[in-house]
């Protein structure tokens, strides 16, 4: 961004660019405006006593890390075995990424949430530049980078739109103990892929949040 002479300027993410936007808010902290994440995974500390809802959403994370987490595991183990067989397969990567629109999605099918030729679109995008290898490597090499125990502080103005299908929906008092929170909307719409399923809530909450650190 400096060399493209912006000396101030905001980050916006989900996913892993909700990691992303996060770290630059750490590194780059004398440029960084601000932080809007629509992901955030909760971080909860030990022994903490939780409210029903913290409570589900606690549960709701144990639940993926047991049972839908599986993507994750190989592409962080094995990523170019898998790689192979996405390659040789478009059904393969089909299934492959649309199996995460059916289960991330508000709706539960992926072409109620996302209209067909976006889902499609995106899909081939991994096909035809034959990159299901590289895009499943960044997996693997953030599992030898991670560290363990509580993330790190950052003090860049930070907000969050929280959406109600997200796969793990964070926990305002907890994320404040390592994020400078300013700003914290909640959806009773829209889930993981928050810029596809549900654009205008996600655009105008960022637009709120930014508007505030001009």
């Amino acid at each position: 961004m400096q060399r493209l002479g912006y000396q101030r300027y905001g980050a916006q993410g989900g996913d892993w660019g909700s990691a992303i936007s996060r770290e630059l808010g750490i590194i780059a902290s004398d440029h960084i405006v601000g932080v809007h994440l629509n992901m955030l995974i909760p971080w909860v500390p030990d022994n903490a006593e939780l409210t029903d809802d913290e409570r589900a959403r606690v549960e709701k994370l144990r639940q993926f890390r047991t049972t839908g987490s599986g993507y994750g595991a190989i592409q962080s183990t094995r990523p170019q075995t898998l790689a192979y067989g996405l390659t040789d397969s478009p059904a393969g990567q089909l299934a492959w990424i649309a199996e995460k629109f059916g289960e991330w999605t508000d709706d539960g099918i992926p072409d109620d949430a996302v209209d067909r030729d976006q889902l499609l679109t995106n899909i081939s995008v991994y096909w035809l530049t034959k990159t299901a290898g590289s895009s499943a490597r960044l997996y693997y090499e953030a599992a030898r980078s991670r560290g363990s125990g509580p993330p790190a502080v950052s003090t860049a103005p930070t907000g969050l739109a929280v959406f109600a299908r997200e796969i793990a929906r964070p926990i305002r008092r907890f994320a404040e103990l390592s994020n400078n929170i300013v700003h914290w909307s909640e959806f009773d719409r829209g889930g993981h892929f928050a810029a596809m399923e549900a654009p205008d809530l996600l655009v105008d909450d960022v637009r709120v949040f930014f508007r505030q650190l001009r």
